[in-house]
């Protein structure tokens, strides 16, 4: 599972031309789920991203989370992170889960992130096709691989 949490000012995604979810301050978290993937990369990825410290404190060292800043989350699920690029120049996607594999997952890190937080984030719609809109503050992005603990 790969997480790219990206530090915002805002961010939104739109379906069909309505706003489906809109956060302030926080993270937009772009999540990308294999077919290998299980609830113990969901709870370990979750743990990851709502106590990741990249807001700054009052000496404007990245030492403060989510929490601590009353940030919100807005979660999107996206299989393109799980491209393989190897050969020629069409990505392939066979690492990524199918639905059946990745929409529980996806659902499950939602509640997840919901029980950590101690209230609702928002969400993308697995499957449809979304425009993202994001105020990047910094910029500050990175990535998490739960396959890559050590």
């Amino acid at each position: 599972m790969i997480a790219v949490i990206q530090r915002v000012s805002e961010a939104s995604v739109t379906i069909n031309q309505e706003v489906h979810g809109a956060i302030e301050r926080g993270f937009l978290v772009l999540l990308g789920i294999t077919h290998e993937d299980t609830q113990a990369d969901v709870e370990w990825l979750g743990r990851k991203i709502t106590g990741m410290r990249i807001f700054g404190d009052q000496d404007d060292k990245m030492n403060l989370d989510l929490a601590a800043v009353d940030g919100n989350i807005l979660l999107i699920s996206q299989f393109t992170l799980h491209a393989s690029t190897k050969k020629g120049n069409r990505p392939s996607f066979i690492e990524a889960a199918r639905p059946e594999v990745a929409i529980p997952l996806y659902e499950a890190m939602i509640k997840f992130l919901e029980k950590e937080m101690g209230k609702a984030i928002a969400c993308g719609q697995f499957g449809a096709d979304m425009k993202v809109a994001l105020l990047n503050d910094g910029p500050v992005t990175i990535v998490i691989d739960s396959k890559n603990r050590i």
